[in-house]
C-alpha cells in the first residue's frame, strides 16, 4: 500500500518561517501532481499549493509570495516553505499525492493524504 506521512508542523510567531514536509512511501510506480491543503476550525478544507510532475506550480493567492512548494522526485517527498506566516495562516495542513501503483500487470491511481500536522501561528 502507500503512505503519507507529514512532518511536525508547530508554533510560530507571526512573520516567522515554517517548512513541511511529506514523504510517499509503499508500492509506487509514479506520483503526479502533489499538494498541500489546509483546514481551519470550522472552514472547509481549501487548497494551498499544487505541484505537478512537469514542475507546474498553482498557488493559492492567499499564500502567493510567501509560501513555496518544491518536490523531490527521488526522494518522493514534497515540501512547503512558509514565510512572513501570519495569524490567519492557522490551520491543520495535509498533503494531497495521486500517485499509480503496479499490481498484478494493471496500474491503479489513487489520490492519497497524509495525516494532517497542525500549524499555529501567534500574534
Amino acid at each position: 500500500q502507500v503512505q503519507l506521512v507529514e512532518s511536525e508542523g508547530g508554533l510560530v510567531q507571526a512573520g516567522g518561517s515554517l517548512r513541511l514536509s511529506c514523504a510517499a512511501s509503499g508500492s509506487i510506480f509514479k506520483i503526479n501532481a502533489m499538494g498541500w491543503y489546509r483546514q481551519a476550525p470550522g472552514k472547509q478544507r481549501d487548497v494551498v499549493a499544487v505541484i505537478t510532475s512537469s514542475g507546474s506550480i498553482n498557488v493559492a493567492e492567499s499564500v502567493k509570495g510567501r509560501f513555496t512548494i518544491s518536490r523531490d522526485d527521488a526522494k518522493n517527498t514534497v515540501y512547503l516553505q512558509m514565510n512572513s506566516l501570519k495569524p490567519e495562516d492557522t490551520a491543520v495542513y495535509y498533503c494531497n499525492a495521486n500517485i499509480v501503483r503496479y499490481s498484478g500487470a494493471y496500474y491503479f491511481s489513487n489520490a492519497y493524504w497524509g495525516q494532517g500536522t497542525q500549524v499555529t501561528v501567534s500574534s
